[in-house]
């Protein structure tokens, strides 16, 4: 693999990584640590990506024990299929309920800020990064294709300041299913107050595409589970923000679910916003929720997402979308132009 150099630029909160090229992204999430992980091989021998994201649950730690928390995280470090992929490709992470260390919670758990410590030094992220400055693990990178194209990948924290999730009550409402029902409260959020300020300076940053990581999905309907849609305020929020800060080029990738689809929103007034979802590494779901939203169908084996991007002699930029099975057999395709990621011009 081409040597990754990483600099921390002073006042900026993006890290910069200068490389020849950016050619492919992997990404991933739901990986035990008590199972075999055969994906990250076929992930490294066959799709041989230049940077792979963990996007949560990457152990399953649920502890209020930092020791036993520490202890999941060795058992990850000591796969030789984690170590292969850690060789050969750029590893960067945010976290889910399940790594965060308590199923489901969010600014509710009591151990987040030690949990933190254990995720950032599992990660091994930089002394003097601004992620353990401030209060959770958000943050973004910045890389550049071949045609000189930035790619602006942004990490997002769902866990450290999201509002407690309010229980389904089907008796009380029809609407309700599953495990929780939606919150409409103005006051509700999934971000809380400084890393939405945060997301739209990154968004009024200079990038051709923006991949917006979340563990949680973003692009779906109410079903229930743990989604952007619990709070569909601020899933209209972060529409409202790509519009407003006019930011081009915006892709989602999410996990979570322990299964793959590919959910897209229209919004009117603006372009589709996609949501490509990979999960899991090791884990997998025996139901799948009806979605108007998405496109084709999912996929319920284990399974890692990639993004390739694609630069004819024009500059013209092509982005690739795909789920890969164990086999590196892909189930999901998606491809989309650069230019069918473009905010309508103001007049």
């Amino acid at each position: 693999m081409k040597k990754i150099i990483l600099f921390f630029i002073l006042g900026l909160t993006a890290h910069l990584f200068a490389q020849t090229t950016l050619k492919k992204i992997a990404f991933g999430s739901c990986g035990h640590q008590d199972k075999p992980q055969p994906i990250l091989t076929t992930v490294d021998s066959l799709f041989k990506p230049d940077v792979f994201i963990y996007l949560g649950d990457n152990i399953y730690g649920d502890s209020h024990s930092m020791a036993a928390l520490r202890k999941k995280y060795a058992l990850l470090a000591a796969k030789s299929e984690f170590q292969r992929l850690k060789k050969n490709a750029k590893l960067i992470a945010t976290w889910d309920d399940h790594d965060y260390g308590k199923n489901d919670a969010g600014e509710e758990y009591r151990m987040k800020k030690q949990s933190k410590k254990v995720f950032l030094t599992f990660w091994e992220e930089p002394k003097n990064s601004p992620r353990w400055k401030r209060a959770g693990i958000y943050t973004s990178y910045q890389f550049q294709t071949k045609g000189k194209k930035n790619i602006q990948v942004i990490l997002l924290d769902n866990r450290t300041f999201r509002s407690k999730l309010l229980k389904a009550n089907p008796e009380k409402d029809k609407k309700d299913k599953n495990d929780y029902t939606v919150n409409t409260d103005y006051h509700a959020t999934m971000l809380g107050t400084q890393q939405w300020k945060w997301l739209e300076e990154e968004l009024r940053k200079p990038a051709d595409v923006r991949i917006i990581c979340t563990s949680t999905q973003f692009g779906t309907e109410y079903n229930g589970y743990e989604t952007w849609a619990n709070f569909p305020l601020e899933q209209a929020k972060m529409i409202r923000l790509i519009e407003k800060t006019r930011a081009n080029g915006v892709l989602f990738i999410s996990g979570d679910v322990h299964y793959s689809e590919l959910n897209v929103i229209k919004p009117d007034g603006m372009y589709p916003l996609y949501d490509m979802t990979s999960s899991g590494i090791t884990e997998t779901w025996d139901h799948v929720e009806p979605s108007d939203f998405r496109e084709g169908q999912a996929f319920q084996g284990n399974n890692f997402g990639g993004i390739e991007f694609l630069e004819n002699e024009n500059g013209v930029l092509k982005i690739k979308f795909s789920v890969f099975d164990v086999k590196g057999v892909p189930k999901i395709k998606k491809e989309i132009l650069l230019s069918e990621l473009q905010l309508p011009k103001k007049i």
